[in-house]
């Protein structure tokens, strides 16, 4: 699944593609994919005439901001936006169009279909779900050491679980979890709130560290993540324990491990993780 730095790799890139570009109608292959409003014809009718003035994210989830709307997309494991002229063969995979007035489309992709959107009036689209209950950015001034250290105070689940819960902070996902916890030398399956007052500042650092070079870098390119113009991102190359499983730490030379913590796979140092 895409993670902040990817998301912010394709809103980057968007906004060089479709900024300022109005939508001449919208054509829906897959209405499932659409959250709110429940009918999809209503979506398509929304965003007739609308112009993209602005493109965010949030966490892991991308807002389109047109002239009256918010339209909040969330990826999941194999969302993809990219830009094509009108009459390009569109595959089957493709579920949604947004039809440009000046002979473009912006087209949505998505092997799997679990990708959602969901269109609010401008200004509504962080009163509800999805993007209510979302923690502070790690860029933003809100996520603070003392945030950090309030919020796994209070929980006595796993330290890797804990971090990918996006009400305590948003955009970190499986690769970048792993990536923070080894740099910070905490094992994954610590209970959260047992960790020390140096332990918490040295995962507080490299949380933001790791997110800002993987930003840098224009994301990871792990199975078939590609940003917006089809280029793939290239922090995969700078990982230091994700998908390395019995390769040499760099650290420490020994094997690399991998186990299951809260469903999820981690990949892990046993020497420089104890």
């Amino acid at each position: 699944m895409p993670e902040l730095p990817e998301v912010e790799t394709v809103r980057r890139t968007l906004k060089n593609l479709v900024l300022e570009k109005e939508i001449e109608y919208v054509s829906v292959f897959w209405p499932k994919i659409i959250k709110l409003p429940e009918e999809a014809a209503q979506f398509a009718d929304a965003l007739q005439g609308q112009r993209i003035i602005e493109i965010g994210r949030r966490g892991k989830f991308l807002i389109f901001y047109t002239n009256d709307y918010a339209l909040v997309s969330h990826l999941r494991m194999e969302g993809r936006y990219a830009l094509f002229n009108k009459g390009d063969d569109v595959d089957k995979h493709t579920h949604v169009i947004f039809h440009f007035t000046d002979g473009t489309e912006l087209r949505y992709r998505d092997v799997r279909k679990f990708g959602t959107m969901h269109l609010f009036k401008k200004g509504e689209e962080f009163l509800s779900l999805p993007l209510l209950q979302l923690g502070p950015e790690p860029f933003d001034e809100a996520f603070t050491i003392e945030h950090l250290r309030e919020k796994l105070a209070k929980t006595n689940r796993k330290i890797k679980t804990a971090l990918l819960d996006q009400s305590i902070v948003v955009g970190l996902g499986n690769i970048y979890v792993d990536e923070a916890l080894f740099r910070a030398g905490i094992y994954p399956e610590r209970i959260a709130n047992s960790l020390t007052n140096e332990e918490l500042k040295s995962l507080y650092k490299e949380i933001i560290a790791t997110l800002t070079e993987a930003v840098e870098k224009g994301g990871s390119t792990v199975r078939s993540y590609v940003n917006s113009q089809g280029e793939m991102g290239m922090f995969q190359l700078e990982l230091f324990v994700y998908g390395r499983k019995d390769e040499p730490c760099k650290h420490c030379g020994l094997p690399l491990e991998k186990t299951v913590v809260g469903g999820r796979g981690t990949h892990y140092c046993p020497q420089c993780q104890k």
